[in-house]
């Protein structure tokens, strides 16, 4: 069942996190898992399928709080690699991902049990139960 959610979700240093350039406000459930999505902006070519090696552009926020915790965009950092849907990375993003192609710009809204737990991920700033958004730009898929 699709929900809306506000036109701006969290700033960070001024910067909107993402901004619904699309005018469409309804994250999206990921059949099976509690995390939603959304298409910030449409990409092209085929979409992200279980076992493909993707690289992407990723901002995590923790939205109890608005802090961003990590971005392959801050300064020293660089785009992330990983296998989707294999679980290297948290349940929300792994299923979150599929689908997405090139040029594609998602946000994911990840609950504490699809994303870092009950224990949350203190060195990072997340805590205990803190429900995520990551916004992901697809680079690459292979």
């Amino acid at each position: 069942i699709p929900r809306t959610i506000p036109r701006t979700i969290y700033f960070y240093n001024g910067a909107a996190i993402h901004n619904n350039n699309n005018n469409n406000n309804t994250m999206e459930a990921i059949p099976g898992y509690a995390t939603t999505k959304k298409i910030e902006q449409e990409g092209s070519g085929p979409g992200i399928s279980k076992g493909n090696n993707v690289t992407v552009h990723a901002t995590g926020v923790v939205k109890e709080t608005g802090k961003k915790f990590w971005s392959t965009k801050d300064p020293g950092q660089q785009p992330f690699s990983y296998q989707a849907g294999v679980g290297g990375v948290i349940t929300g993003w792994d299923q979150g991902c599929l689908g997405m192609k090139v040029g594609e710009t998602r946000l994911l809204e990840i609950p504490a049990h699809e994303g870092y737990g009950a224990a949350g991920f203190p060195a990072w700033g997340i805590p205990p139960g803190g429900t995520l958004f990551f916004t992901l730009e697809c680079l690459k898929i292979e």
